[in-house]
């Protein structure tokens, strides 16, 4: 009989995961239950550990909050610093390749990506990952400023806004998007893409 992905063979009664795995199943069992609700007995269960082994494998609930958080976040924090390079292309370019970009992080990522916009600041992991997200949403709002500037878009909203509506638009994909279904990660990136740009496009005067 074959294992199950991911999982190791460690002699009777006792089930073995790479870290990968760990962290898959401790982030599915933080969305089912919540970060608060969910104990180190839990993990052990949903791991099939005795509550005492699973503390060789995780040292503790908040070091696989730090793992999950960070990555949600890495992959976008690159996208952003990334779409700072000028020499990319246009304010407006950039922007929208940040957009698309973003998508296919959340999608890549989804699980993560579902924890993290639930997080409330209650520990030093969670502020730590706002903080984050905060930098990230303020460099889009340079971006879309930039891009007002050249005239590329629309300057009577403010960029701040419009960077917090544009990822709004992105993360709304948690509700609802799943992998399985008809539509690909790239479709559903050029569509959030279009509308958004279409609706932000300087009109002639």
């Amino acid at each position: 009989m074959s294992n199950p992905a991911g999982q190791r063979r460690r002699g009777p009664g006792r089930p073995g995961y790479d870290q990968a795995t760990v962290l898959r199943r401790a982030i599915e069992l933080f969305n089912r239950k919540g970060y608060e609700g969910t104990s180190m007995g839990d993990l052990a269960e949903e791991l099939g550990f005795s509550k005492s082994a699973i503390y060789h494998h995780v040292p503790s609930k908040t070091h696989l909050l730090a793992q999950a958080l960070d990555e949600a976040l890495d992959e976008l924090t690159v996208v952003i610093r990334e779409a700072q390079d000028e020499s990319a292309g246009s304010a407006y370019e950039r922007l929208r390749s940040v957009v698309r970009r973003s998508v296919e992080v959340l999608v890549a990522h989804q699980p993560a990506v579902t924890l993290l916009l639930r997080v409330r600041g209650n520990s030093e992991v969670e502020l730590e990952a706002l903080r984050r997200r905060r930098w990230i949403d303020a460099r889009l709002a340079d971006l879309v400023r930039a891009a007002a500037q050249e005239g590329a878009i629309r300057d009577d909203l403010p960029p701040d806004l419009v960077s917090r509506l544009l990822f709004g638009m992105v993360n709304s994909l948690i509700e609802w998007y799943r992998p399985e279904g008809e539509m690909s990660a790239t479709v559903v990136a050029d569509a959030i893409a279009t509308i958004a740009f279409d609706g932000l496009t300087k009109r002639p005067s």
